[in-house]
């Protein structure tokens, strides 16, 4: 369990710095809180951040639901390449937002794999 706990820490910490890229959007854009519209640019970061949690939400648990039935190791694996794929769309979707499809794939795959896993799972110990 300690790689899970590792993919863990990791994601927690990405979304965490992608909080602090979208602070720095907006000093660099002008746009002061509350507002969250207001610069292209801007906008596409807090996306990519509010994107990014809305995954990060059911994938810890579909992690550690996974290792429970399935090698942690594996499930770690499959949590580094859900990480990998948000940093490939924050890049994607800052610089054109059309072209964010890879990053979304290798994010949102990860986390559907996993369910299955757990469905898969459940099934094989019941």
């Amino acid at each position: 369990m300690n790689w899970l706990d590792l993919v863990t820490a990791l994601a927690i910490a990405q979304y965490i710095w992608f909080g602090v890229l979208v602070g720095q959007a907006r000093g660099r854009y002008g746009v002061h809180a509350p507002a969250v519209t207001g610069h292209d640019i801007f906008e596409r970061y807090y996306r990519v951040h509010m994107n990014t949690l809305e995954l990060l939400v059911p994938m810890v648990p579909a992690m550690y639901l996974a290792a429970r039935y399935w090698s942690p190791v594996w499930v770690a694996a499959t949590g580094l390449v859900y990480i990998v794929g948000r940093f490939i769309y924050l890049r994607a979707y800052v610089s054109d937002p059309k072209t964010r499809t890879l990053g979304y794939a290798l994010s949102a795959f990860p986390l559907l794999g996993l369910l299955v896993a757990v469905v898969a799972g459940v099934f094989m110990a019941a």
